[in-house]
């Protein structure tokens, strides 16, 4: 996505939008499904990952309160609000 963003900006392309938009949502619904692994939502069955590091681990946090789950959905739902606007920007026009 990153890629995609940097060749659509230069020069400023909206068309990048089209391919970035579908790998925003994708990764918001995988950091939906952290967020609810790390909230408990999800049983322990259905965790994928049973050696190393573990996602649902209390370290897992920053600044010590704000859960690195919770700062993933909210960058990709900015992320994905922004393309939106400028998806919504260039049909306008």
């Amino acid at each position: 996505m990153v890629i995609i963003l940097a060749v659509g900006l230069m020069p400023f392309d909206d068309r990048c939008v089209r391919y970035a938009l579908p790998l925003a949502v994708v990764g918001w619904i995988v950091a939906l499904y952290h967020s609810l692994l790390y909230w408990g939502v999800i049983p322990k069955d259905l965790v994928p990952c049973g050696e190393g590091a573990s996602c649902t681990d209390v370290k897992a946090v920053l600044f010590g309160f704000v859960p690195v789950p919770l700062l993933s959905i909210a960058a990709f739902s900015l992320v994905v609000v922004i393309l939106s606007i400028v998806k919504k920007g260039s049909r306008n026009e």
